[in-house]
């Protein structure tokens, strides 16, 4: 499935839709932002919540955490050392590792898993400055969506603390 996500133009709190290929409104990204660290809800179109992302507060390096129906999925994290590329963690709560690598702040970049892509994000799909599209190959869309959503926040949290 191909969606296309708006890019993080203002602070944190900013709801966006993402919408499918074909212009639907598919979820709904719910900034919080009076929350006292950064979180967010992926709803569906009719208000169901599918995912929650929240900071972690206390945690080493920068991490944020997904839920989903109430029980943690993943902890996504920047990796500590990598020269060449930006690069994040992912682990998810049944023992997979993934990575997100690529140009992170220009939004191009690939989600990998043990199997393969998981999820592709790009702008060169799109004209529009601040839009860019994001492929998913992974059977639960609204995890890998959710993933990709708490590296744009941790990548727009890094850039707003420089």
């Amino acid at each position: 499935m191909r969606y296309v996500m708006r890019q993080r133009v203002l602070g944190f709190g900013q709801d966006y839709w993402v919408t499918d290929d074909s212009g639907n409104k598919a979820f709904l990204v719910d900034g919080k932002a009076l929350s006292f660290r950064r979180t967010f809800e992926l709803r569906g179109p009719q208000g169901e919540v599918y995912a929650v992302g929240r900071r972690k507060v206390f945690a080493l390096r920068n991490a944020m955490v997904v839920s989903v129906g109430g029980g943690h999925a993943a902890t996504v994290r920047k990796k500590l050392f990598s020269p060449l590329r930006h690069s994040f963690t992912i682990a998810l709560a049944n023992g997979e590792q993934w990575t997100a690598r690529g140009d992170l702040i220009e939004k191009n970049y690939t989600l990998e898993g043990p199997g393969g892509i998981v999820a592709e994000t790009s702008r060169k799909w799109f004209r529009i400055r601040d839009s860019y599209g994001v492929e998913i190959y992974h059977p639960d869309v609204p995890l890998a969506l959710a993933i990709v959503v708490c590296v744009d926040e941790m990548v727009a949290a890094a850039r707003e603390s420089e």
